[in-house]
Formats: structure tokens, C-alpha cells, sequence
């Protein structure tokens, strides 16, 4: 279904009748798909709110390019108009971004985050001679001579989710990876399933762990022999985890 939500056409799959409401924030180049099979395993016990973030799915762009703060005011109002409170929060990669914000600016009743986003790489020297070397070759090939390099040169570049977006979405990647959220995490008290998978190359385990000794109330289980969408590759061992998870919320 859409809706509207500050002047955005916003679509969401609602799904369940009774119980708490839960939240399903997917990742980054994602939809509503990604998750489907959780609200079909929640639902029997939970209302679970299915969203396709602005910019991806059948929901609309922001107007300007967003950062995390801009989704996750998106995420609060979306809330208030669906009388949402202290939701049950289930986020992979880029979602999980939103649901710590979330969670630390407004409250949650609980989360489950995988492959969670959001801590940032310490930044090397190699980090630097890289970053500004893309921003000077940027800036010489933004100069009218050497245009016609420019989609060459970007195409090069770059992680595979900065290439397959253009735009305001564009944009709003280089916002979005640049912030850390590693701060917030001692000031999160909701329990928090943390899940991994052992092979993930793109939020290494070794974030898990370390949000699993930061975050208060977090609890790490790792899939072995899996990546970044260990949670959608092994759905049947996801949905019971969670299910153990969430029992108490039945």
C-alpha cells in the first residue's frame, strides 16, 4: 500500500492483526522483497510493518540528498501517523543505521540487526591518500577538457552501491557511509540480536563483536560460512532464531 509521508509516496506492506508492532528496515539498494519472508514469520503473533525506504522500492526520492538523521526522522513520523511506539526493530546493513538512531533518539522495544552498518573504519593514511585522490581526480575531470572521462574514471572508483546509484541517491550514499554511529551504541538499552555472517566482507564479524561489547544489552550469533545476506540465505535458521528472540513478546 502507500502512503504519504511529508510529501513523499511512501509504500509499506502491512501485515498481522494483533500483538506489538514491528519494523522490517532494509538495506541499502533493497526493498520490501528482502523481507517479506520475516513478516510472513511474524505475523501470526506481531502487526509488522514492511517498508521500502525513500529512494528505493516503489517509495519516492527525497527531494535534496538525506543523511542517517533525515531517514531516521522519516522512520519517526512514518511511525506517528501508524500510532507506532516502542516498536520491535529487525534492520540489515544500511537499515540497521536507522534503527540505532532510532533507537537511541526515540526508544525500541527491541532490535535484531544484521550485517549492521554503521561503525565506522578507522581512517588510515591509505584512507586519506585514497579519498583525496578520487576528490582531486573528481575535480580535474570536472573541468571542461577532460568531461568525457569523468563516467570512466567514476566507474572505476568506488564500492559497487556508489556505482549502481545515481543522483540525489547518489549523493546521499556519500553522506550516508561517512557517518558513524559507534557513539550511540553504550546508550542503547533495548535487548539487540546481533547477527553476522562469518564470511561478511562488506560489515566484517569483527563489528559484531564489537557491538556485541559496546552495546549495554546485545547478544552476537554468527552464521558460519556466510556473507553479507547470511539472514536471507538461511531464512529458515534466521526466522527461528528470531523466533527464540521474540518468544516472549508472543
Amino acid at each position: 500500500m502507500i502512503t504519504n509521508v511529508n510529501g513523499l509516496n511512501i509504500y509499506y506492506e502491512k501485515s498481522g492483526t494483533k500483538g506489538k508492532k514491528v519494523l522490517l528496515l532494509h538495506g541499502w539498494g533493497q526493498n520490501t522483497s528482502m523481507m517479506s519472508f520475516i513478516a510472513e514469520s511474524l505475523k501470526k503473533h506481531f502487526i509488522v510493518y514492511n517498508i521500502d525506504f525513500p529512494g528505493f522500492g516503489q517509495s519516492d526520492e527525497p527531494k535534496v540528498a538525506w543523511d542517517t538523521n533525515d531517514y531516521t526522522e522519516f522512520i519517526h513520523d512514518f511511525c506517528l501517523k501508524n500510532k507506532i511506539k516502542n516498536p520491535i526493530i529487525i534492520a540489515h546493513s544500511f537499515g540497521c543505521r536507522i534503527a540505532v538512531r532510532y533507537a537511541y533518539k526515540y526508544s525500541a522495544h527491541k532490535m535484531c540487526l544484521t550485517g549492521a552498518a554503521g561503525i565506522r573504519d578507522k581512517r588510515t593514511i591509505k584512507w586519506y591518500f585514497k579519498t583525496y585522490s578520487y576528490k582531486l581526480g573528481k575535480k580535474i575531470l570536472s573541468l571542461k577538457p577532460f568531461e568525457k572521462y569523468r563516467e570512466k574514471f567514476e566507474s572505476k572508483v568506488g564500492s559497487d552501491d556508489y556505482k549502481n546509484t545515481s543522483g540525489v541517491m547518489k549523493k546521499t550514499f556519500v553522506k550516508v557511509v561517512n557517518e558513524d554511529t559507534t557513539p550511540l551504541l553504550k546508550d542503547i538499552e533495548c535487548e539487540t540480536l546481533l547477527v553476522f555472517g562469518e564470511n561478511d566482507k562488506a560489515t566484517p564479524v569483527t563489528k559484531g563483536q564489537l557491538m556485541e561489547k559496546l552495546m549495554p544489552n546485545a547478544a552476537l550469533v554468527v552464521f558460519e560460512n556466510d556473507d553479507h545476506f547470511a539472514y536471507f540465505n538461511e531464512a529458515i535458521r534466521f526466522v527461528n532464531v528470531l523466533d527464540a528472540f521474540l518468544r516472549s513478546d508472543y
